[in-house]
């Protein structure tokens, strides 16, 4: 991912509902100025909260432009270091607000990181060839990517998605035309790509193991076809919005698991929702193999009862 992110074949910036995204640079300005702008709608109590004025925001929002004007990049550091000369308070999470602020205003972008350092730089150099849509256009493109990824969709969660509201979601959905099409899910109407509306259906058996906040599930509000509501306690404990990383089997969550990295091994630690027979729980470890080879160590697995 490092070597495609200096290629500039993606950059990560704060499109939707103040989460950092991976999106095409072509792409980020227009998603700023649809979606990004909406998590702007609070942040003046947050600067409140955080001893910080409209004016403290927007001198950050030039300093930080000054000093990555001409093509250069700061690591984070760097950029904080650069706000407290200009006399910008950065303790705490006023830094962290800062930043956000400047990179959600479509000045800057978080550039690939140096080493283990995130790097900023300006967007409009980091992305010169920015596509141009009016707000008709960019709420269809949006409504048919999201329902392509995420389908078959309400309405209502396409507004969740992507934090607009739900005027603005049905209006996107209606502007995507015939690229979507509805169908008919458990009596209630959802969206599906056209293009894959009558596509051949495949047996799904795959086992996958997800992170905790994979898109399988935070891209939904409604995600009773991927688990059964009775588990909701062990895939968010406590329903603060913190996922566990979860064992999918055939599109639904049929486990939990969890990691502990030393230097000699990773520790899986896996707690089935569902009963797994020998034959999956093999299929399980795997899948989790695949993880442990990716950090280098050999996988030491732990089932719980």
């Amino acid at each position: 991912m490092q070597a495609a992110l200096e290629r500039r074949e993606a950059l990560r910036t704060w499109p939707m509902r103040g989460t950092v995204h991976l999106v095409p640079p072509a792409d980020a300005r227009w998603m700023l100025e649809l979606t990004g702008v909406r998590s702007l709608a609070g942040a003046a109590t947050r600067r409140a909260q955080l001893g910080l004025t409209d004016v403290d925001a927007d001198r950050a929002v030039d300093v930080l432009g000054a000093a990555l004007a001409g093509g250069g990049r700061l690591t984070r550091a760097q950029c904080l270091a650069t706000l407290r000369d200009a006399g910008l308070g950065t303790d705490g999470q006023r830094g962290y607000h800062l930043l956000w602020y400047s990179s959600v205003r479509g000045v800057t972008c978080v550039a690939p990181n140096v080493g283990t350092e995130q790097t900023f730089a300006l967007l409009d150099e980091w992305a010169p060839d920015a596509r141009r849509l009016d707000r008709d256009e960019a709420l269809a493109v949006l409504a048919h990517r999201y329902v392509r990824g995420h389908g078959p969709v309400t309405d209502r969660e396409f507004a969740g998605w992507s934090g607009l509201t739900l005027t603005d979601a049905r209006r996107g959905l209606a502007a995507a035309g015939d690229t979507l099409r509805t169908v008919r899910v458990g009596g209630e109407s959802m969206y599906v790509d056209a293009a894959l509306a009558d596509a051949p259906r495949a047996p799904i058996d795959e086992v996958r193991v997800l992170p905790g906040f994979d898109e399988y599930l935070l891209g939904y509000r409604d995600r009773t076809l991927m688990f059964d509501p009775a588990h909701q306690a062990a895939v968010v404990p406590g329903n603060n919005g913190i996922f566990q990383a979860t064992v999918v089997h055939a599109g639904r969550v049929v486990g939990v698991w969890k990691r502990r990295v030393g230097r000699s091994a990773v520790t899986v630690t896996i707690r089935p929702l569902s009963p797994l027979k020998t034959a999956a729980r093999a299929r399980v470890e795997q899948a989790l193999g695949g993880y442990a080879a990716f950090l280098g160590l050999p996988p030491r697995f732990e089932w719980q009862a």
